[in-house]
């Protein structure tokens, strides 16, 4: 009989709603019924695509007499950490300041009220390597509540008071500076991977925020080492096995140092920003391998996210079925000799070893292989590649007859933004209409399901059902980011209006108005042991660094000095962790190189916007390299964008007019000299 998930729009939720255990959804209902009955909380944290929440799922909270015991003496709370980001975010800081690492399946005993006193990851159905077994640890932690309750309420007293404590030192509300920003690329120079691409040791997580601000950095001042290491890393990721030669798309992260073996879960966020960050460092340096990435990412996230409400859903599974009913990582992407030759026969499998890498001992378990492109001498034939009825086509199709890993459904509101702006950005880029349709698609079911009449925002929907979790800052700002992006690439000022309306909700809601600080959670929000605040980059842009971006690209395109100031203001904490801690601040150092040259605003005038001569101004300041410019495109006289205010045409003709720092170039009706302007 399925249990209280049975409801609920989160597929991680809904993969448990037939447990034995009598799990409860994250609710006030749900501490109630602890207090009621005198009992600690479960509470199980994790995603969809995560492959130890999997095993442990199957191990234990299927199991009828783990179920039983779990029943009689705790209450269990299951949270999807993509749901509910700030309950994830409040006790994973626990977690690591007690234990001082963290990860997902996430284990903790909570109070009724909710404070944490006891905590862990993963745990075993029989004691392993020095972990007790899950039932061991239940029973533990069931007798300590019995008969050392006042030890309990100390000990999860402290941790609480900690927790408090650890309030952000705001640090500097100055802008970053060019000191600040040398010293944070000298701070990766040397975390950099020479050999490798990358930066730090494994396992090896794709550093698209930071490549994003080596670009930027490199625009704005010319360092040529900044270029390198983004352009190396990129090329090395792209010829490895992190990202998916046949099918396109990236995986969450290396095991290894050499991006040979993944972690096979393919998430939408990941893609997006990697997505986004080919298609600039196409911009940048015209590199073909770049240019195909960045369409083959898209393309993925097209053929393999978009959900039919024209959203695009979180994740594909590392897991899938290995044709013999086991569940296996990543059987749906690795190969043996023996398969290759009989999807392609003898000679052209022989070439596809070659190619790809595939060895005889295998890469990655059992002697299977992840497809691969390491660097050699031999010359290939393209056609027999990549033409039509190629190597790489028929591996796709056999590729595609083997059972599929499965997909999480659920649309997330700030990782919709990110694939929003690249996706956009992308087609206006290399011509493709399809996909900056693809773009407008998922901002117009934001629009639609997401915001409501105050035009907050829900944090996630499925199968066009708004769910029933606010929007956390990340939402706001990154779907901010989208919006604005797609005003520069269409040019709809719909979409900045949209922009704005979030926007000043962050300003309302989720900035202190003495400090400049930001919180991850709204003012009016569910009370939590601790407000989240982190403004540090994790596998997204955080969402005070999101934030600041956006506030900037708004205020460059509107002139508003309140969103101008709280963007300056947040990127004060940058000019304090930056030199420090510069990989885990990428998104905020990519906003500072903004700030720094402008950024610049460039309205666009035609007599239509289909006219030849205006397309090719708008493309012109499209490509152009200059860190955060933000476009407006329009008719004379239009009020779709401030920017096109008093912006007539010149001669009669197109016109682009270019200013930063509340100072303007002479307007240009040369697509050239717009270029040279903007570094294009």
């Amino acid at each position: 009989m399925p249990n209280r998930l049975a409801h609920e729009t989160s597929p991680y939720l809904l993969q448990h709603a037939d447990n034995p255990v009598d799990w409860w959804p994250w609710s006030d209902e749900a501490f109630a019924e602890a207090r009621e009955r005198d009992v600690p909380v479960l509470l199980s944290v994790g995603y969809a695509s995560c492959h130890w929440c999997h095993v442990m799922a199957h191990e234990s909270f299927e199991d009828r007499a783990t179920a039983d015991y779990l029943n009689a003496h705790f209450v269990s709370v299951k949270v999807d950490r993509e749901e509910r980001p700030d309950v994830d975010a409040v006790y994973m800081e626990a977690v690591q300041a007690a234990t001082g690492q963290g990860g997902w399946p996430m284990t903790v005993f909570l109070t009724p009220d909710a404070e944490p006193f006891y905590f862990g990851t993963y745990f075993p159905p029989e004691p392993r390597q020095g972990m007790p077994s899950f039932r061991q640890l239940l029973q533990g932690v069931h007798q300590a509540w019995a008969e050392r309750r006042d030890e309990v309420a100390e000990v999860a007293g402290k941790i609480v008071r900690d927790l408090a404590g650890r309030e952000i030192s705001y640090g500097d509300a100055r802008l970053p500076g060019e000191e600040q920003q040398a010293q944070a690329l000298l701070g990766l120079t040397r975390e950099y991977d020479p050999q490798r691409g990358g930066f730090g040791g494994a396992p090896k997580f794709p550093p698209s925020m930071v490549l994003e601000f080596l670009l930027r950095h490199h625009a704005r001042t010319g360092a040529e080492g900044a270029l390198q290491m983004a352009g190396d890393t990129a090329e090395r990721m792209a010829r490895g096995g992190i990202y998916d030669q046949l099918g396109g798309g990236f995986a969450r992260y290396s095991v290894d140092r050499d991006w040979v073996v993944p972690h096979f879960e393919k998430m939408l966020y990941d893609n997006a920003l990697l997505c986004r960050v080919y298609a600039h460092l196409w911009r940048s340096t015209g590199s073909e391998l770049a240019r195909r990435v960045a369409l083959e990412t898209a393309d993925f996230m097209v053929r393999e996210l978009r959900t039919p409400e024209g959203g695009f859903a979180s994740a594909l599974d590392a897991d899938s079925d290995d044709g013999t009913g086991r569940h296996v990582e990543g059987a749906y992407y690795v190969w043996t000799p023996a398969q290759l030759r009989e999807a392609l026969g003898a000679e052209d499998a022989e070439l596809a070893v070659r190619y790809f890498g595939v060895t005889e001992e295998g890469t990655f378990e059992e002697g299977a292989s992840v497809l691969r492109l390491p660097q050699q001498d031999e010359v290939f034939d393209a056609g027999r590649i990549a033409g039509p009825g190629g190597i790489r086509e028929r591996l796709l199709a056999a590729r595609g007859a083997r059972p599929a890993p499965g997909r999480d459904d659920k649309v997330v509101a700030a990782w919709n933004g990110l694939a929003i702006a690249a996706l956009a950005e992308t087609g206006a880029y290399f011509g493709r209409a399809d996909l900056t349709e693809a773009a407008v698609g998922a901002a117009d079911l934001l629009v639609r399901v997401h915001l409501d009449d105050h035009a907050r925002i829900a944090r996630t929907s499925k199968d066009g059902r708004v769910g029933g979790n606010a929007g956390v800052l990340e939402d706001y700002a990154d779907v901010a980011e989208g919006f604005l992006a797609l005003a520069s690439v269409t040019g709809e000022g719909v979409w900045l209006e949209f922009a704005g309306l979030l926007l000043d909700h962050v300003l309302a809601r989720f900035a202190d108005a003495g400090s400049g600080t930001l919180y991850d959670t709204a003012s009016d929000a569910e009370r939590l042991i601790r407000r989240p605040q982190d403004p540090t980059d994790n596998a997204v842009p955080s969402g005070w660094t999101a934030a600041a971006g956006a506030l900037l690209g708004y205020a460059a395109q509107t002139g508003s000095e309140p969103h101008r100031t709280a963007a300056e203001r947040a990127l004060g904490v940058v000019r304090t962790l930056g030199p420090r801690v510069p990989r885990f601040v990428g998104w905020g150092l990519a906003v500072a190189e903004a700030a720094l040259d402008g950024p610049r605003e460039v309205a666009v005038v035609g007599p239509a916007l289909d006219d030849p001569a205006t397309t090719a101004l708008h493309r012109t300041a499209l490509l152009g390299t200059a860190p955060g410019t933000v476009i407006a495109l329009g008719t004379p006289g239009s009020d779709e964008f401030p920017l096109l205010a008093d912006r007539p045409l010149v001669g009669g003709e197109p016109t682009a007019y270019v200013c930063r720092n509340f100072t303007c170039d002479a307007p240009t009706t040369d697509p050239a000299r717009l270029g040279a302007a903007l570094g294009g």
